[in-house]
C-alpha cells in the first residue's frame, strides 16, 4: 500500500481517489453509542474510501499519549483497534482540535496513523481543499484565542506533559469547567468562525473549498474570497448518546465532488452511501 506524504510546500497533501473526512467524535467512555457507531464508520471507510482523515477532536479530552497508552481503557482500546484496522488498509490520518490539541505522534504511530498540521492544503479529485479543525477561525473570541497561542507553545506542553497524571487531569477538569462557565456568556456568533477570518484564509490558499469542524453546525456556505466563488464546508460533530435527534456524519470527496453524508444509517445497519455530485 502506498503511503501519502505531506508536501514541504504549504503543508500540502495529494489524496486521490475517495478521500473521508471525519471531525468532533468527541470519544470517551460516557458516549458507548457514538462509540459504536464510528467503529461501523471505521469498518465502512477501510472498505469504501481511498484515505480516511480525523480532523480533531476525535477524543472529548486528551492529557497525553501517555496518559492514553498506559490506561488500558476499554472504550480507548477499542477506538485504537479499529484506528489500526483502517491503517491497515488506506491511509489514516489525524488532526488536533481544541480538546485534544496534545495528540502526538506516539498515539498516531501505534495506530498506524499520520499526523496533519493545524492547516494543511489537499489536491484531491474534486479540486483543491484548505483542511483545519476550524478552531482558528473563531477570531472574534479573543479569550480563546489567547488561551490557544498559550496552549499550542512547544514550551508550555512541554511542561504540562512532565507533570505527573494526576496533576494533568486536574488541570485538564479545571480548563474545562472554567471554559464551560465562560461559554455560556458568550454570544453565539462569537463562538462561530469569523468571515473575515475564513475568506482571508480562502484568498491565500487559492482553494475552492473550506472544510473544518469545531463549530457543530453542519452545512455548505457559498462565498467569495479574492474576487472567487468559495465553498465553506462544515463538519458535524457525533453524539448518538444524549442528543435528540443523534448526529453525527462525514464528507466524501471524489471525483464525482463533495457530499456531506449522516452517520445515522450506520446505525440502522445499512452501508455506507457512496459519494454523488
Amino acid at each position: 500500500m502506498k503511503r501519502q506524504r505531506l508536501s514541504s510546500n504549504e503543508n500540502r497533501l495529494a489524496l486521490a481517489g475517495t478521500v473521508w473526512l471525519a471531525s468532533d467524535i468527541h470519544l470517551g467512555p460516557e458516549v458507548p453509542l457514538t462509540a459504536s457507531v464510528f467503529q461501523r464508520f471505521l469498518d465502512e471507510a477501510s472498505v469504501q474510501a481511498d484515505a480516511l482523515i480525523l480532523c480533531g477532536d476525535i477524543f472529548d479530552a486528551w492529557i497525553g499519549d501517555d496518559a492514553a497508552l498506559d490506561a488500558h481503557a476499554p472504550w480507548l482500546e477499542q477506538a485504537m483497534l479499529g484506528m489500526r484496522k483502517v491503517s491497515s488498509q488506506v491511509p489514516l490520518w489525524l488532526g488536533r482540535g481544541n480538546r485534544d490539541f496534545l495528540l502526538g505522534r506516539q498515539f498516531a504511530s501505534a495506530v498506524g496513523a499520520s499526523m496533519l498540521p493545524d492547516s494543511v492544503l489537499l489536491d484531491t479529485d474534486a479540486g483543491q481543499v484548505l483542511l483545519s479543525h476550524g478552531d482558528e477561525y473563531c477570531t472574534d473570541d479573543a479569550g480563546y484565542q489567547r488561551f490557544r497561542r498559550i496552549v499550542r507553545q512547544p514550551l508550555v506542553q512541554g511542561i504540562f506533559l512532565s507533570l505527573s497524571l494526576g496533576t494533568r487531569r486536574r488541570i485538564a477538569n479545571w480548563a474545562r469547567a472554567r471554559s464551560k462557565a465562560s461559554n455560556q456568556y458568550k454570544a453565539v456568533d462569537i463562538m462561530d468562525v469569523t468571515p473575515s477570518a475564513v475568506t482571508q484564509a480562502l484568498a491565500r490558499s487559492g482553494a475552492s473549498t473550506m472544510v473544518h469542524g469545531h463549530t457543530h453546525r453542519p452545512a455548505i456556505h457559498e462565498l467569495e474570497a479574492g474576487g472567487t466563488q468559495r465553498r465553506r464546508i462544515v463538519l458535524p460533530d457525533w453524539d448518538f448518546d444524549h442528543a435528540q435527534p443523534p448526529r453525527g456524519g462525514w464528507l466524501s470527496i471524489s471525483s464525482d465532488g463533495m457530499r456531506l453524508q449522516e452517520a445515522a444509517v450506520l446505525l440502522k445497519g445499512q452501508p455506507a452511501p457512496h459519494s454523488q455530485p
